[in-house]
C-alpha cells in the first residue's frame, strides 16, 4: 500500500467518523471542562432513561444510566443522584463491551472492598450505595475512552393517593444540603464548619469533610458524612452542554378509567390504548435533569373503603392493606386551631421558593377561621417570630401578618432546629389543636437531628410539611409529616403560585380519622409497618404492611375516632395459601420495614437508658432484610465486576471525577454557598464548553459516537400483566 492510498483511506475513515458524529448529535453530550489552576479537567458524560410500569398503585421502575469517558485515558467516575425515598432498589446490572454482569448485594464494607479490588486490577466495576433514603451514589471504576458502561437499576414503589388523586414523583436532581456547624459531631471531636460540602478536584473529596461528623450525639447511630457536592450546571457548567440527559416513559394500567392525567412540571404527550390504560412520554423526548418529574391523575371509578394485596411463598405470607378515609366532617365539627406557620428563609429559598411561600401565606392567612389563632416564625441562621404570643385571627391581625411575610427574604444558613424549637416550645392555647405548617425545601444534612427533635417536642400537635421547590428533599419532608402525624405536600414555584397556594391552603383541615387501631383477628400478624399508625386525612389513603401466618378467610376490624366519636370498619378478607402473582408485595413490605427501623434509629425511639445493644440489633435487622430481599440500605450495596480487564495499566494516579449535576430550577447561587471555589482554584477560571476538543479527545468522542449510534433518544415502555392478587371491599 502506497502513501497516497494510506492517506485516502485515512480521509475516508475520518469522513466516516465525522459522519457518525453528525448522525448522533448530542448523543451523550459534548465536553464539560473545568479550569483548575490553569489545568483543564474534563468530566464524565451521562445519559439516563427511566421506564415505569404502574399496575394499580404499584410502580415498577427501570433506571438505565449510561456513562461515557471523553478523555484519552481511563478514569473513575462518581455520580450523586436521587431516587424516590420509598423506592425498594432490588436489582442492578452492568454492561460493558460484550459483558453483562448481574450485581450482587453485599454488606457495604464487603462491597467497597470488592469494588476497590476490581479497580486496582483494571476491571470495570459499578458500586451502588445509599447515603440517605433518597440519596444514592453510583461509583464506576475504569471507565475507558470509547467504551461506555451501562448500569440498570430496578426498583418498586407504591404510588400514593394525595388530595384525591394519585401522584407519581420521579426525583431527577439532588439539591444542596446545608450541614449546620458541628451537627452530629461526637463529644470531644473537632467541629466541622457548616455549609455545603463541595467537590475538590485535587483530593477527589469534599472541601470541608472531616471524620468528626460520622456519628450523631444521640444513641449510637452511625451516620455517614454527606457526600461531596459535584459541579453544578449554570453555576459553573453551561446548561447547553448536555440539555437532554433524561428520557422518560410511563405505562399505567389502573383497572378503571383514568381522568385528569397531567404533569405540571414537564410537557408530556399521552396516549390511551385502552380504557384504564395510559402511556406517558416527554413531549420533547428528553429533558435536563434540573427538576423533579411529577405525574398526577385521578380515577373515575367509585373509591372503596379498603383494599388488600397479598402474596405467599416459601418465606411466608405478606400483605399490604390500603385504607380510605370516612366522609369529611362539617366545619362546625372541627376543633379550634392554633396555626403555627414556620417559614424557611435561608439562602436556598431565595428567588422563586420564597415568593411561593409568600403566595401560600397570603392564601392561608385569608382562610383562617374566626375561632383560630396564629403565629408566624421565620428561620435561617436563627429563628424570629412575628408576635410574642398567638394572635386571634381578626382581620386586623391577618393584615399585619400579610405585611410581615411580604417583607421576608431568603438569605443565610438553614438552622432548621431553631425553627422547630420556636414552633413547639410555647404551651398550646387551652381548648385548641396546634397545627404546625412547615414550609421549606429541606436542603439540610442533619435530617436525623431534626426528626429526633420533632418527636421529642411534638406533644399532641400535628405537623404539615410543605416542600417548596422543584427538587425538594422529599425524604426529610415525608418523614417530618410522618413524625408529626400530619401530611406532606409539595409546592412547585414555577406553577401558578396563587392557584397552587390556594389549593394547599385549602387542605389545612383536622384529620378525618385519628387514633387508628387494627384488630387483625386470627391472621397472626407480625412486623407491621408502620408500627404507630398515623392519622388519616381527607383526600389521601393509608397503607399498612406486614406478614401473616394463617392463610384463609378472616375478619379484621379498623377502629378510630371520627370527630372524637368511635368508628369501626369491619373487613372480610381472604389470604392465599400460595401465590403465583404479586412478587412486589414482600419487597414493598421489606422496604417499608427498613424505613420503620431506620426511623427508630434516626429518632432514638428504640433507646432505653442509652442501651447500645438495641441500636446494634436494629442495624443488624436492616442488614439482614437488605441481604435476604436484595435491597440497598445504608449498610448493604450492589456491586458488579467485569470478568475482563479493560485497563491494562491501572494506577493510583487514575483520576476520580464527578459527573456534574444540574442546578435545581428556581434556586439561585445562594443555595450552594461557594460552589465554584474548589473547581476554579480561586484564580478566576470558569467552566468552559462547546469548543473544539484536542485531537486525541475528539477521537475518543468519535469512537463513542460509533459505538452508540443507535442509543440516542430511545425509550421503551415495559409492559406487564397485572402482578398482584387484590381483594377490594
Amino acid at each position: 500500500m502506497n502513501r497516497t492510498q494510506l492517506v485516502l483511506i485515512s480521509i475516508l475513515t475520518w469522513s466516516a467518523i465525522t459522519g457518525a458524529l453528525a448522525a448522533v448529535p448530542d448523543d451523550l453530550g459534548g465536553r464539560i471542562e473545568a479550569q483548575v489552576n490553569g489545568k483543564p479537567i474534563t468530566l464524565p458524560l451521562l445519559k439516563t432513561d427511566i421506564d415505569a410500569d404502574v399496575q394499580g398503585d404499584v410502580a415498577q421502575v427501570t433506571v438505565t444510566q449510561t456513562f461515557a469517558n471523553p478523555l484519552n485515558q481511563a478514569v473513575h467516575a462518581t455520580y450523586l443522584f436521587p431516587l424516590n425515598e420509598t423506592a425498594a432498589v432490588s436489582a442492578m446490572t452492568m454492561e460493558v463491551g460484550d459483558e453483562r454482569i448481574q450485581a450482587k448485594i453485599q454488606r457495604i464494607e464487603t462491597a467497597r472492598a470488592t469494588f476497590e479490588k476490581a479497580k486496582n486490577e483494571g476491571r470495570s466495576a459499578a458500586l451502588l450505595s445509599q447515603h440517605r433514603p433518597n440519596m444514592f451514589t453510583q461509583d464506576i471504576a475504569n471507565l475507558m475512552p470509547g467504551l461506555p458502561i451501562k448500569v440498570t437499576l430496578k426498583y418498586v414503589q407504591t404510588v400514593p393517593r394525595i388530595d384525591g388523586g394519585y401522584e407519581l414523583a420521579v426525583p431527577l436532581v439532588v439539591g444542596p444540603r446545608y450541614q449546620p456547624q458541628g451537627a452530629g459531631v461526637a463529644p470531644g471531636q473537632p467541629v466541622a464548619p457548616g455549609g455545603v460540602q463541595h467537590w475538590n478536584t485535587q483530593t477527589g473529596a469534599s472541601s470541608n469533610a472531616t471524620a468528626a461528623n460520622s456519628q450523631t450525639t444521640y444513641g449510637q447511630w452511625e451516620v455517614e458524612q454527606l457526600p461531596a457536592y459535584p459541579p453544578v450546571f449554570e453555576l459553573n457548567v453551561p446548561e447547553q452542554i448536555d440539555p437532554e440527559r433524561v428520557g422518560l416513559a410511563i405505562h399505567i394500567n389502573a383497572g378503571m378509567a383514568i381522568t385528569n392525567l397531567e404533569s405540571r412540571t414537564h410537557p408530556i404527550t399521552t396516549t390511551t390504548p385502552e380504557s384504564g390504560q395510559a402511556e406517558v412520554r416527554l413531549t420533547n423526548s428528553r429533558t435536563l435533569d434540573n427538576r423533579d418529574f411529577v405525574l398526577r391523575y385521578t380515577l373515575a371509578g367509585t373509591r372503596t373503603q379498603a383494599g388488600l394485596l397479598a402474596y405467599r411463598d416459601q418465606r411466608g405470607g405478606f400483605f399490604s392493606l390500603l385504607l380510605e378515609p370516612p366522609r369529611i366532617p362539617t366545619e362546625a365539627d372541627i376543633t379550634p386551631r392554633e396555626i403555627v406557620f414556620v417559614l424557611d428563609c435561608s439562602g436556598s429559598m431565595n428567588g422563586l421558593p420564597i415568593e411561593a411561600s409568600k403566595a401560600f401565606m397570603r392564601a392561608a392567612l385569608r382562610r383562617l377561621r374566626p375561632t383560630d389563632s396564629f403565629r408566624i416564625i421565620r428561620f435561617s441562621d436563627a429563628a424570629t417570630e412575628f408576635s410574642s404570643q398567638p394572635l386571634p385571627a381578626t382581620p386586623q391581625n391577618i393584615q399585619a401578618g400579610l405585611r410581615y411575610t411580604d417583607g421576608l427574604n431568603g438569605e443565610g444558613g438553614t438552622e432548621m432546629s431553631t425553627g422547630v424549637r420556636q414552633a413547639l416550645a410555647p404551651p398550646v392555647p387551652v381548648g385548641a389543636l396546634r397545627l404546625v405548617t412547615f414550609l421549606t425545601d429541606g436542603y439540610i444534612g442533619n435530617e436525623a437531628q431534626i426528626l429526633a427533635l420533632l418527636r421529642a417536642n411534638l406533644g399532641d400537635a400535628r405537623l404539615y410539611a410543605f416542600g417548596v421547590g422543584t427538587g425538594v428533599n422529599r425524604y426529610l419532608l415525608n418523614e417530618m409529616g410522618r413524625v408529626g402525624r400530619g401530611f406532606t405536600r409539595t409546592m412547585d414555584p414555577t406553577e401558578d403560585l396563587e392557584k397552587v397556594a390556594s389549593e394547599l391552603a385549602e387542605r389545612l383541615q383536622s384529620p378525618m380519622l385519628t387514633d387508628i387501631q387494627i384488630d387483625w383477628g386470627g391472621m397472626e400478624v407480625s412486623d407491621p409497618s408502620p408500627a404507630q399508625v398515623p392519622d388519616l386525612f381527607a383526600g389521601q389513603s393509608l397503607r399498612l404492611q406486614g406478614r401473616y401466618g394463617r392463610p384463609g378467610r378472616h375478619e379484621i376490624t379498623v377502629r378510630g375516632l371520627v370527630r372524637g366519636r368511635p368508628a369501626t370498619l369491619p373487613l372480610q378478607i381472604d389470604l392465599p395459601e400460595t401465590s403465583a402473582e404479586g412478587e412486589a408485595v414482600p419487597i414493598l413490605w421489606a422496604r417499608s420495614l427498613i424505613g420503620e427501623l431506620h426511623y427508630q434509629l434516626t429518632t432514638g425511639v428504640h433507646q432505653r437508658d442509652g442501651e447500645a445493644a438495641n441500636t446494634d440489633a436494629l442495624k443488624q435487622r436492616i442488614i439482614d432484610l437488605g441481604l435476604n430481599f436484595s435491597l440497598v440500605t445504608p449498610w448493604t450495596a450492589f456491586v458488579a465486576v467485569s470478568e475482563q480487564i479493560y485497563n491494562p495499566n491501572p494506577a493510583d494516579s487514575t483520576p476520580t471525577l464527578p459527573v456534574p449535576i444540574a442546578q435545581v430550577k428556581g434556586t439561585t447561587a445562594l443555595a450552594y454557598g461557594e460552589p465554584a471555589a474548589s473547581l476554579t482554584g480561586g484564580s478566576g477560571g470558569a467552566f468552559m464548553g462547546g469548543g473544539t476538543p484536542e485531537p486525541a479527545a475528539l477521537l475518543g468522542l468519535a469512537l463513542i459516537a460509533l459505538l452508540l449510534a443507535g442509543f440516542h433518544a430511545r425509550t421503551t415502555v415495559i409492559r406487564r400483566q397485572p402482578g398482584n392478587t387484590a381483594w377490594w371491599i
